[in-house]
């Protein structure tokens, strides 16, 4: 009999879904395994009000599979022209729950971006007022930093200051790609959090990079050193509430990741689960996998945990070469055509 896994059904706290008919296509991959999930708001035009909030929320549960049982949890694109009163309809609204923080350019659909923080004090005065969180794309802009450094920098120059400016301001910290990020996390109290991606967990830079090219594992923050791989593997599986699932999948057509200018963003929402059981079993820690993926997003966001459970089935399958992106051509999932040992059941 294959060994099984029941675990509280689990969170994703940041997604990337797209918008019009690329729904279809994204909203049913991640519904297959989260029950709730943080939205980006990285459209054209970005989501900048609580009433695009919510028919963009409208437009995801239409495109959810009939039966299926999915939250989007929104959020709000911050700009150089957000004011404090938009923060005051957040707080009425009851389903926006965070405000994005991109550096102007940081990366995908980012070029509506923040420029310079410090003119929005105000605004996030009033989210600390309000207690909304503060999630931001971890990354410099500024040209003379190394693309492999501008974690490390932004800690230094934007989130440390900003943390003794406003330490009561709750904040996640995404994607976190190295160990300047995890040992700033580990040292931070009060609601303070990041979260991790299977790429960051499953490989470093020279996966990406040695023997060729590999557009598939390109995304921003780009894939770091062998040694910060390791700190966000001991991070996720040590138990400590501040690191939690966040797979950032970000889908692109394949034509667009195999080009001149491949886009940033790694499609991983049909195997996230069933890669972060393979890095918790490769630790010995699946005993807290549970926590990592349905427990501790939950409590970040003071949101009831989930009654509903999820299977993972120990058992070796092939993850599709492809997948169908409607018009658009293909989606290449993280791990195409290789061989992974646990699977969500579905049944």
């Amino acid at each position: 009999m294959a060994l099984t896994l029941t675990i509280m059904a689990p969170d994703d706290a940041h997604l990337h879904l797209r918008d019009g008919a690329s729904l279809l296509y994204t909203v049913a991959a991640s519904a297959q395994s989260f029950k709730r999930a943080v939205v980006m708001p990285n459209l054209v035009p970005p989501i900048t009000s609580v009433d695009a909030a919510g028919a963009y929320r409208d437009r995801i549960l239409q495109a959810l599979p009939q039966g299926t049982s999915f939250t989007p949890l929104m959020t709000l694109y911050l700009t150089d022209q957000t004011t404090p009163e938009t923060i005051d309809t957040v707080a009425a609204s009851g389903f926006v729950r965070a405000i994005k923080l991109y550096p102007a350019g940081a990366t995908t659909n980012a070029h509506a971006g923040v420029t310079q923080l410090e003119r929005l004090m105000p605004v996030l005065e009033r989210m600390t007022y309000h207690q909304i969180p503060l999630l931001m794309h971890g990354e410099v802009t500024d040209p003379l930093v190394d693309i492999f450094d501008r974690e490390a920098v932004f800690i230094e120059r934007v989130l440390a200051p900003l943390r003794g400016v406003l330490p009561e301001l709750p904040m996640v910290l995404e994607h976190i790609t190295t160990a300047d990020a995890v040992a700033f996390c580990r040292a931070q109290s009060g609601r303070f959090a990041a979260t991790v991606t299977p790429q960051h967990l499953l490989y470093q830079r020279n996966d990406m990079l040695v023997g060729g090219i590999r557009p598939h594992l390109y995304c921003l923050p780009i894939l770091k050193r062998r040694h910060d791989q390791e700190a966000l593997v001991q991070a996720v599986v040590s138990g400590d509430s501040r690191f939690f699932l966040g797979t950032d999948s970000a889908p692109h057509a394949r034509h667009s990741k195999e080009a001149a200018c491949g886009c940033a963003g790694v499609f991983n929402a049909p195997v996230a689960m069933e890669v972060y059981a393979h890095v918790f079993e490769e630790q010995n820690a699946l005993d807290r996998l549970e926590n990592f993926s349905s427990r501790f997003a939950a409590d970040f966001y003071q949101m009831p945990h989930n009654t509903d459970t999820l299977t993972l089935i120990r058992e070796p399958w092939v993850v599709p070469e492809q997948m169908s992106y409607g018009t658009q051509g293909s989606l290449i999932p993280l791990l195409a055509g290789q061989q992974l040992n646990w699977k969500v059941h579905h049944g």
